[in-house]
């Protein structure tokens, strides 16, 4: 690309947004991410105690966590569409309402049914959070900019987590599993205060396309997108990276508990700091991504490979079939959660690149369907493993393979060839 329509377009996001309002906005979209990963996090490290005094059994309670996914799955697609037709102030916070709500009231249930349904009302809620948030990324940044916004967005998946295992994990003994349910839900709350004083009131679209006559929109080629390997080559790999990284969410902190004798507080430390780490090598990551996209000029390799050694390395946690000493496996999950980072930004840098503006929220929802499919399958079936085999043996092997077929996925489907074809039936 010249560097002339580089310019024309970095003068005509600048006109859109002024630079400090896009970098406030991402600031309070990371916070929102960092509530929402705690909310839907809270009850992975409060599982142990909460099986113990609901008698759950964890098939059972595999299925509440997995609960979660159906439905923030099921809505991901029609919350990029809200944010697309609607723009991001209020439709977000609404969605940010209902999903602090839903997970306050968590704390107040007191059977498997009670929880089921919460969990499924949390997923409604947090379902807008991805989409619109990198809907606002992808129409506000240039290509080349957007690695460390998305790195800052991104690492709010792993913040929140490492604060909430850090914070849960310091508590349990404290105040007891429940509290903290309505402590975050809560408290998560006064997050809406400052969104609604400066978030944007709408999204600036983009100019409409024009037919060879001047008038009208062309109709989107929705079919070079399904023809095209790129697409599916990112989808697979979508779900792989997914079903590990949400292994990792789900079932870690009882793994720490039941399989390590980890103390609550110890498990805490275990979970949080690695996640701690891994948020700051994902804006590490996104950050020199960029650099290598502008010096190198060749964006989409330089993304997949990102993405491919990251889970290449994250797929380390196969040794904690192996490791006894509790140093030994702290620094295994240290190392396999900076794979995750370096791999986690630069996988949604990936999807920015190749989509269109217009339609980057169904975009995303789409691929976020497909990584929180691997969501519901992930608790699913590490908790029918737990409960079959008696330990996490099986559920750890497949969680580590899943990182290595993702990144064989990427860099087998993932051409440029493809990239530069896709483009030309866009009009790119």
């Amino acid at each position: 690309m010249s560097a002339e329509p580089i310019g024309t377009a970095k003068l005509a996001v600048q006109a859109r947004v002024p630079d400090s309002r896009r970098w406030s906005t991402v600031i309070l979209l990371f916070v929102a991410v960092v509530i929402n990963y705690m909310d839907r996090g809270n009850l992975s490290v409060a599982a142990a105690p909460a099986m113990r005094e609901l008698g759950i059994a964890p098939s059972a309670m595999g299925t509440l966590l997995s609960a979660f996914f159906w439905t923030y799955a099921l809505f991901q697609i029609p919350g990029g569409y809200l944010t697309d037709r609607y723009g991001l102030r209020w439709t977000y916070a609404a969605g940010f309402l209902l999903w602090s709500l839903g997970a306050a009231a968590i704390g107040l249930a007191h059977s498997f049914g009670q929880i089921l349904a919460l969990r499924l009302v949390l997923g409604v809620g947090e379902a807008i959070a991805i989409p619109a948030g990198m809907a606002y990324i992808r129409r506000n940044f240039l290509p080349h900019e957007q690695g460390l916004p998305i790195g800052i967005f991104a690492s709010g998946a792993m913040v929140g987590p490492a604060v909430g295992a850090l914070l849960s994990g310091f508590l349990l003994d404290r105040i007891g599993w429940r509290a903290i349910f309505v402590l975050t839900g809560l408290g998560g709350c006064l997050w809406l205060i400052p969104w609604l004083l400066m978030a944007p009131n709408e999204e600036v679209r983009p100019a409409q396309p024009a037919n060879s006559s001047g008038v009208g929109k062309l109709p989107f080629p929705w079919n070079a997108l399904i023809r095209n390997r790129l697409p599916w080559g990112i989808t697979i790999g979508v779900f792989f990276y997914q079903y590990s990284f949400y292994f990792c969410l789900t079932w870690l902190p009882a793994y720490l508990v039941m399989a390590r004798r980890l103390s609550y507080l110890r498990m805490g430390t275990f979970t949080g700091l690695p996640l701690l780490v891994m948020a700051a090598v994902s804006m590490l990551g996104g950050r020199l991504s960029d650099r290598c996209a502008i010096r190198f000029g060749r964006p989409l390799v330089v993304r997949r490979s990102f993405v491919a050694g990251g889970m290449l390395l994250a797929s380390v946690l196969i040794l904690l079939l192996f490791l006894t000493s509790p140093a030994a496996l702290f620094a295994t999950l240290v190392v396999s959660f900076i794979g995750i980072g370096f791999a986690g930004t630069n996988y949604w840098a990936l999807t920015q690149l190749v989509s269109p503006e217009d339609v980057i929220g169904r975009v995303v929802g789409y691929q976020n369907t497909i990584g929180n499919v691997a969501g519901i399958c992930a608790p699913l079936l590490t908790g029918l493993l737990v409960a079959r085999a008696g330990s996490f043996q099986a559920a750890i092997v497949v969680a580590a393979g899943s990182f290595v077929l993702g990144a064989i996925t990427y860099l087998v489907l993932i051409r440029e060839v493809d990239y530069r074809e896709l483009q030309r039936h866009l009009g790119s």
